[in-house]
């Protein structure tokens, strides 16, 4: 019999997205259902315990609903929290977003790294011990910034955004001590690349790169799913828990995600 279960995306918002194109690349003949937490948007600005509660309860009712072979929770907040959680509830793979600290050492001449994330991302345990595994040699600059997740979300409505204020943001690593060295930012929010062109415009003239882990997780959805078989019974859904789809369709659509679902 053919296998149609989905590989399923989980985001607070739509940053998720930015790792939905590296694992269609991968992945061509797979259904995707893409989920947006809109009704608990934005996470960065909860508490652990808020998100904690949250998402594995969330994921249960959708891992019912829409009998995903693999999760992929698209979410660098939710990873960082409650990953464990949702591994111990679910008895299916479960795909993480962490920091991508361990390239960003590699890829450093100057070794000074910035990561830049959100507020909830940026403060946890999980990301110091990132940082002293892979890279202990390195100054691992952070920042929060909950204004550019809202910024990524309104350049995917089609909404004009002001380049000074992804200036102000990169000061928030840029102005810390020796932040005049960073040379590689690690992108620890899905929605961060979603908005890179912007990032790499106002970083001028410092000279800087940056990563994110899409690529990484492409490869591991791919290494998860690697002969099982792949067939499609519908189209390529969009889920909100809350309002807000309907502005972003036509982002959503050049995703390849056609149809919206209200949860």
């Amino acid at each position: 019999m053919s296998d149609t279960r989905p590989v399923l995306f989980f985001d607070s918002g739509v940053g998720g997205l930015s790792i939905v194109a590296p694992a269609r690349a991968a992945l061509p003949a797979a259904r995707f259902v893409y989920v947006a937490d809109s009704a608990g948007f934005p996470y960065g600005t909860k508490s652990e315990a808020e998100i904690a509660a949250r998402v594995p309860a969330l994921l249960g009712r959708l891992a019912e609903r829409y009998r995903p072979r693999l999760i992929v929770i698209a979410c660098n907040t939710a990873s960082t929290i409650a990953l464990a959680a949702v591994r111990q509830a679910l008895d299916l793979p479960i795909v993480g977003t962490v920091p991508a600290i361990k390239p960003a050492a590699v890829m450093s001449v100057t070794r000074t790294i910035g990561v830049l994330g959100t507020e909830a991302t940026v403060r946890q345990a999980y990301v110091d011990d990132l940082a002293q595994r892979f890279a202990a040699d390195c100054r691992v600059i952070r920042h929060g910034s909950a204004e550019l997740v809202q910024l990524a979300e309104a350049k995917l409505r089609g909404e004009p955004t002001d380049p000074a204020r992804y200036k102000a943001v990169l000061a928030g690593l840029f102005d810390q001590p020796g932040g005049d060295r960073i040379d590689v930012i690690v992108n620890a929010c899905t929605h961060f690349p979603l908005v890179e062109a912007e990032l790499a415009a106002a970083a001028a003239p410092h000279a800087v790169r940056f990563v994110d882990g899409g690529e990484g997780i492409a490869r591991r959805i791919a290494h998860l799913t690697d002969g099982q078989d792949f067939a499609r019974d519908g189209d390529d859904v969009a889920v909100f828990t809350g309002a807000g789809g309907e502005a972003l369709a036509p982002a959503l659509a050049r995703y390849g995600f056609g149809r919206i679902e209200r949860l």
